[in-house]
Order: C-alpha cells, then sequence, then structure tokens
C-alpha cells in the first residue's frame, strides 16, 4: 500500500476520503509541523513516502524535485476549503491507484 502524506495547507478530512486505498498521514500526524518543504521533502524521502498531495503551486519553483524518489499531486484549486477539493477526491484516487512505484 503506498504511503501519502497530506500537506498542512490542506484539510485533514481529506484524509479520511482516502485511507482505504493508501496509508495516509497528515503533516502534524507525522509532527512535522515546524519543518520548511526542503526538509519536509528530505523527512518524507528518509520515511520512504511515495506521494505528497498538495495545494502548493510553486513548490517545483522551490525545490528540485527530481532527486527525491516523490511522486506529487498539487491540486489546482482556487481554495483550500474541504468543499472545494470534494468534487476532485475520485481524481485523486485514481492517481494513486494508477501510479506504480
Amino acid at each position: 500500500m503506498k504511503k501519502v502524506l497530506l500537506d498542512e495547507n490542506l484539510p485533514v478530512k481529506l484524509k479520511y476520503r482516502l485511507q482505504d486505498i493508501c496509508k495516509i498521514y497528515t503533516v502534524r500526524d507525522r509532527e512535522w509541523n515546524a519543518l520548511e518543504n526542503g526538509d519536509l521533502l528530505k523527512a518524507m524521502a528518509d520515511e520512504d513516502f511515495d506521494y505528497l498531495i498538495t495545494s502548493d503551486k510553486n513548490l517545483r519553483y522551490q525545490q528540485n524535485l527530481d532527486k527525491y524518489e516523490i511522486s506529487f499531486i498539487v491540486l489546482d484549486i482556487p481554495n483550500n476549503k474541504y468543499e472545494t477539493i470534494l468534487p476532485f477526491v475520485n481524481e485523486i484516487n485514481t492517481a494513486l491507484v494508477q501510479k506504480k512505484l
């Protein structure tokens, strides 16, 4: 089962919509709240995470993502409200299931 981290910029309730298809954790679950992006990605790599789900569209410009064996699901949404993200849950599930690692 894939190991997924839900970025702190997304609602925790999203975790419960995805828990049946992956081992999903929030940044708070891992006590990584204080970590900046580079340190967060390093911690994820050290703990063998497969995915980061985030809405941070600038992440790819701020970090060298190629040096990590982590896949990224970046949600292109107008806001981070649960109600806004909910219609995309099926697409997120599909992305998590289809990607072979």
